[in-house]
């Protein structure tokens, strides 16, 4: 069975706080959207403000494959709203639990009843398609809600949607009523979950196996409070997990990793490192034991291949680490330790994890280095050159010149700091040379104390295949020693990349 699914990246997860998106970004990440196989797009909130009115329009206008929608409470101005934007479709929604009908209404159960069946009817009388939501239905009256779900469905209604919208509900009770909803209605119905006790994918899922048709979702997560359901967990599971029945969707997996990063970047919200499916962590792998099983048969330790969802396989050295995994990670550099060298390499990477310190990979290469006592490393990147201009009423300023393999490169570029000039620059020589290397992770941490303090910059770096590399720098300067890390990072990712091109 083929699931709906309806995405609300562009509404309710723009609700989320500290996000507001121009009409321009709204409408980047909709074509974004639309490439990932959404089936519908909820466009916005259209009555809201100006800047919301033109970014609908702007996609509205912009002959998407997805189905595009756009919210509206249940009176003639906000449904008119989505009509002067070009919308089609509409989701109209009234709240109906007593506590929001006593304290945010002022209403009745039959004056919300009836505002609920008046704006339905005038949304089909403006040739609308129309989902209504019972906002708040998880803490609605059970034989309220199926009344509220019968009345608008003999008023017209398309679709009915049963949101969570305080993530309240558990995985039984959404499953009863949305049989509750069939009955009642027998029309398609939607699940729109909220995240607060962390269920949110899980209720979902409960729905769709109760006959739930459609789901409500969010790239990420995103949105008020905890968020709503992911988006990516939901598809994945749907697609991998052990059910009574199949269902699929038609989502494009292998866009699912792209499209995350893209939207992250845009909002400025990081996922979290180990988010399920597009976390950092999601496929990253320490432990020896963990490591050794990958190494042999990924499925040991993965319920699924990194590369259906977009993402690579990678492997960390600590103090956890195995001979397996740490001898795999050499390997790709074309570092072959024999076994007493083997030892002393791991004898050292376990001692640094036992200070609490994290090893990078370009760490690992060093150690490894000083301990066979040759260098094998070729550097593909030199610094040779570098500068920063900052001060009171100017915009700091980076000259960078890099030597990339035997060509000389020079880049300017401006950042909110000069670490942030410096290292844009950086990023912008190499764009003109490979695919997109870019900073993935910055940390700063300082090492020891008074006005001449080290400081230890950490960055992990990622190129447009997946790979990542962490590389670490020790140093007085904070700049020079954040473009050192970022230099050093940039040379062991394009190596890598390098060597794996010459072994296809």
């Amino acid at each position: 069975m083929k699931i709906r699914i309806f995405d609300t990246t562009l509404r309710d997860g723009e609700q989320t706080p500290g996000v507001s998106l121009s009409p321009e970004k709204k409408l980047n990440i909709a074509k974004k959207l639309d490439a990932l196989g959404i089936d519908a797009i909820e466009t916005g909130f259209p009555v809201i403000s100006d800047g919301e009115r033109s970014a609908v329009k702007m996609i509205t206008s912009e002959n998407l494959q997805s189905e595009l929608c756009g919210l509206a409470r249940t009176n003639k101005r906000d449904i008119d709203a989505a009509v002067d934007c070009g919308l089609n479709y509409i989701h109209t929604f009234i709240a109906t639990s007593d506590i929001h009908l006593e304290y945010k209404l002022k209403m009745t159960r039959e004056q919300a009843l009836e505002k609920a069946i008046d704006a339905v009817e005038y949304g089909k009388s403006r040739g609308l398609q129309v989902e209504f939501s019972a906002e708040d239905a998880t803490r609605t009256d059970r034989e309220f809600l199926k009344k509220v779900f019968g009345e608008v469905a003999k008023a017209g209604a398309d679709r009915i949607d049963i949101p969570d919208t305080v993530g309240y509900s558990t995985p039984q009770y959404i499953a009863e009523i949305t049989k509750d909803a069939i009955d009642a209605t027998k029309l398609p119905i939607s699940v729109h979950c909220h995240n607060d006790f962390g269920l949110a994918v899980a209720n979902a899922i409960s729905g769709i196996q109760a006959g739930a048709e459609c789901a409500h979702v969010t790239i990420n997560g995103i949105g008020e409070r905890a968020g709503n359901a992911s988006l990516e967990e939901l598809v994945m599971a749907l697609n991998s997990l052990q059910f009574d029945q199949k269902w699929e969707t038609n989502i494009n997996k292998e866009l699912l990793y792209e499209t995350s990063r893209y939207v992250s970047k845009i909002i400025g919200i990081t996922v979290q490192p180990n988010k399920a499916i597009v976390g950092e962590n999601a496929f990253g792998h320490e432990s020896g034991i963990h490591t050794h099983g990958v190494l042999n048969n990924p499925l040991t330790y993965e319920p699924i291949s990194p590369e259906i969802v977009g993402r690579t396989r990678w492997l960390q050295v600590g103090k956890h680490a195995g001979i397996h995994g740490m001898n795999a990670m050499l390997k790709e550099y074309g570092i072959v330790p024999n076994e007493e060298q083997t030892k002393k390499i791991l004898d050292k990477v376990k001692n640094i994890g036992d200070q609490g310190k994290q090893v990078t990979e370009v760490e690992l290469l060093s150690l490894a280095n000083e301990v066979i006592g040759e260098n094998k490393l070729k550097r593909i990147v030199q610094l040779t050159g570098f500068s920063v201009s900052t001060g009171v009423g100017t915009m700091p300023y980076a000259f960078v010149k890099l030597n990339i393999d035997g060509k000389e490169m020079v880049a300017t570029d401006y950042g909110v700091g000069p670490v942030d000039a410096s290292l844009n620059a950086i990023q912008k020589i190499t764009g003109q040379i490979t695919d997109e290397v870019r900073l993935k992770e910055y940390r700063l941490d300082s090492i020891s104390g008074g006005a001449n303090a080290l400081c230890e910059v950490t960055v992990k770096v990622e190129d447009a295949r997946g790979n990542i590399i962490s590389s670490k720098s020790v140093g007085e300067d904070i700049v020079t020693t954040s473009v050192q890390a970022m230099v050093d990072g940039i040379n062991r990712i394009m190596l890598k990349s390098l060597l794996k091109e010459k072994k296809v």
